[in-house]
C-alpha cells in the first residue's frame, strides 16, 4: 500500500456484500452493489467486489474461474477451508466468489439458524483470499450487517498486521432495520472475544447479544447511508432503530449519499420488455403500453382511466396499512385503476386479492416479482405508489420517472430527495409527496393526483421532467470515491496519532 493517497492517486477498494446483480437478489442492495463498483472503476480506480458463493450461483451459467490459490478462515477454535472462483461485472471489475460448501451450498440466501457463522467466515475468507491474491486493498466498502464485522476486526486482530495495517472501512447501512443480532458466542468464533471491553456498542442493557450493525458504526473509519434525509432521520429515535444515540456519537462520521440507477438498463427506449419503445419527446407513443398492461392485467381497456401502480414488499413499513385503508373508498369515489405486484404479509394478499374479485376490470394483482411484468408496470402506470413509512433510498421512484410513470410518494428518506412535489402555480415538481403517515394525507395526495390528470398538457410536462431527472450512478460514484479518501485521510489520521508501543 502506498504511504499517501491523494487526490490524483488510483485506489484500491474492495466492496463486501451479500448479494450482487446479477447472480443474486433479494433487494435493493444488490441493485447498488452491482452498479457503483463499474461506476467508480470508470473513474479510473481499482475496485473489486467479493460475495459468497451461494448453492443458486451456477458456475457454468457465470463463467466462474476457480483460483488456484487456497487459503484458510480461523473460525473459533477451528480452520475452515476456503477458496475463491473469479468473474467480471461491467466494466471488465473483478468479483470473487468466497466458497464452502458446508456453509453456502443451499437453496436460500437467508434466514439460517447459523447466518452469523455464515457471514463471518464469508468476511474473513474474502480478507483472507485478497491477501492470498497478493491485492492489498486501501479500503474496504462495507455493506448492511453482513458484513459488519469487518471494520472491528480492522480496529482489532489485524491492527497489527502488515498486510491490513493500514486499510480504512467505509460501512454503509442500507436499512437500520436489519441489525443482525445473535448471541455473544459468535465473539468468539469471529475471534474478537478477548478485545471485548466492558463498553460494548451492542446497545444491549444485559450484554447478552452481538448487533452487528452497532459494531459496523461504532468502528468503521466513516459511515455512510443511501440518501441525505435518511442520514438525518436516523439520528431520531422515530427513525434509528434504538441506534439513534450511537449515530448522534458518530454523526461527525456519517454522510448520506443518493443511490444511483443504472440507466442502461431501466430505459424505455430500448427495454425489451416493454410493449412499445418511446422517450420523453415521443410520449404520445407509451399510450400503447399502458392498454398492453390494461389487456395483460384484465382491466378495462380505457385510456382515460388513471391506472395507479404499486411493485414492493407487501408490508407496513412500505405502506400497505395506508393503501389498505384508503384503496376501497377511492375505487369507490374516484375513476381509478390498480395494478399491484408484490408478496409479503398473508393478510395483505387476502386483501388485494378480495379487492380484485369485488372490482373486476379495476384492480389487477399479480403476488410475485417478475422483472418483465415490473417494466410493463413501469411503463404502462399514469400513477406510480409509493407511501412508505420510512425510505433508506428505494429506486422504485427513479424507475417509475424514467419510465414516465408518476411518482406518489410519502416524503421521507430517499423519497423527498428525489421527487419533487408538484406546484401548480409555478408548474413544477416532478410527482406528488405528503408528509404525515396518515390515511387521510395519501388519500388526499392521490386525489391531488388524479385531478392533475385530468389535464393532459400539464401532465405530459409533469412526465417529461421526471424522465428528464439524472439518476445515473456518476455523481454517486464521484461522491463515493472523495468518501474514500476522507476514510484512508481518517484511518492515517489516527494512526499518526495512537501512541506507539515497542
Amino acid at each position: 500500500m502506498s504511504e499517501t493517497n491523494n487526490a490524483s492517486q488510483p485506489l484500491k477498494i474492495l466492496l463486501l456484500a451479500a448479494e450482487v446483480v446479477p447472480f443474486v437478489k433479494t433487494g435493493g442492495l444488490a441493485d447498488v452493489t452491482g452498479s457503483l463498483p463499474p461506476a467508480v472503476r470508470a473513474l479510473g480506480h481499482d475496485i473489486r467486489v467479493a460475495m459468497p458463493r451461494y448453492g443458486r450461483i451456477d458456475p457454468r451459467r457465470f463463467n466462474l474461474t476457480l483460483l488456484p490459490e487456497t487459503f484458510v478462515v480461523p473460525m473459533d477454535n477451528r480452520m475452515e477451508p476456503g477458496q475463491l472462483r473469479e468473474s467480471r461485472l461491467a466494466h471488465d471489475v473483478p468479483i470473487y466468489f468466497v466458497e464452502n460448501a458446508r456453509y453456502f451450498d443451499r437453496e436460500g440466501l437467508y434466514m439460517y439458524p447459523d447466518d452469523a457463522e455464515r457471514f463471518i467466515f464469508f468476511c474473513r475468507g474474502a480478507l483472507e483470499g485478497v491477501r492470498q491474491l497478493g491485492w492489498q486493498p486501501d479500503v474496504i466498502h462495507c455493506h448492511d450487517w453482513q458484513t459488519a464485522l469487518v471494520p472491528n476486526w480492522l480496529k482489532t486482530i489485524y491492527a497489527r498486521d502488515p498486510f491490513f495495517a493500514r486499510t480504512a472501512s467505509v460501512y454503509t447501512i442500507h436499512s437500520l432495520a436489519f441489525r443482525g443480532i445473535f448471541g455473544r458466542r459468535v465473539l468468539e468464533i469471529a475471534g474478537i472475544a478477548e478485545y471485548e471491553f466492558t463498553a460494548s456498542p451492542d446497545g444491549a442493557r444485559d450484554g447478552q447479544v452481538v448487533d452487528f450493525m452497532a459494531r459496523g458504526i461504532t468502528y468503521a473509519d466513516v459511515i455512510n447511508t443511501v440518501s441525505p434525509t435518511y442520514a438525518r432521520e436516523i439520528l431520531t429515535p422515530e427513525f434509528g432503530e434504538k441506534l439513534d444515540g450511537l449515530l448522534r456519537q458518530r454523526q461527525d462520521r456519517l454522510f448520506g449519499i443518493l443511490n444511483g440507477l443504472d440507466v442502461e438498463a431501466y430505459n424505455p427506449a430500448t427495454d425489451p420488455h416493454i410493449a412499445r419503445h418511446y422517450t420523453a419527446e415521443t410520449l404520445e407513443q407509451r399510450a400503447e403500453n399502458k392498454a398492453a398492461l390494461q389487456r395483460y392485467a384484465g382491466l378495462e381497456v380505457t385510456p382515460d382511466a388513471p391506472l395507479l401502480g404499486a411493485i414492493s414488499r407487501l408490508t407496513d413499513d412500505k405502506g400497505f396499512d395506508l393503501i389498505q385503508a384508503s384503496l376501497e373508498p377511492m375505487l369507490q369515489h374516484l375513476p381509478i385503476q390498480f395494478v399491484l405486484m408484490g408478496t409479503g404479509e398473508e393478510r395483505y394478499h387476502r386483501l388485494f386479492l378480495g379487492l380484485a374479485q369485488r372490482y373486476p376490470g379495476r384492480v389487477a394483482v399479480f403476488l410475485t416479482f417478475n422483472t418483465p411484468l415490473a417494466r410493463r408496470i413501469y411503463a404502462g402506470t399514469d400513477i406510480f405508489l409509493m407511501p412508505s413509512r420510512f425510505e433508506p433510498c428505494g429506486l422504485g421512484q427513479m424507475i417509475a420517472m424514467r419510465y414516465g410513470s408518476v411518482p406518489l410518494v410519502r416524503a421521507v428518506g430517499g423519497l423527498v430527495d428525489t421527487v419533487h412535489d408538484y406546484n401548480p402555480a409555478t408548474q413544477t415538481g416532478t410527482g406528488f409527496l405528503f408528509r404525515a403517515y396518515d390515511a387521510w394525507a395519501f388519500y388526499a395526495a392521490v386525489v391531488r393526483a388524479v385531478e392533475t390528470y385530468r389535464y393532459a398538457d400539464v401532465w405530459r410536462k409533469l412526465q417529461q421532467r421526471g424522465m428528464q431527472q439524472d439518476f445515473s450512478w456518476q455523481a454517486s460514484a464521484r461522491a463515493y470515491v472523495d468518501l474514500y479518501r476522507l476514510a484512508c485521510a481518517l484511518r492515517t489520521q489516527a494512526e499518526t496519532m495512537a501512541p506507539h508501543t515497542p
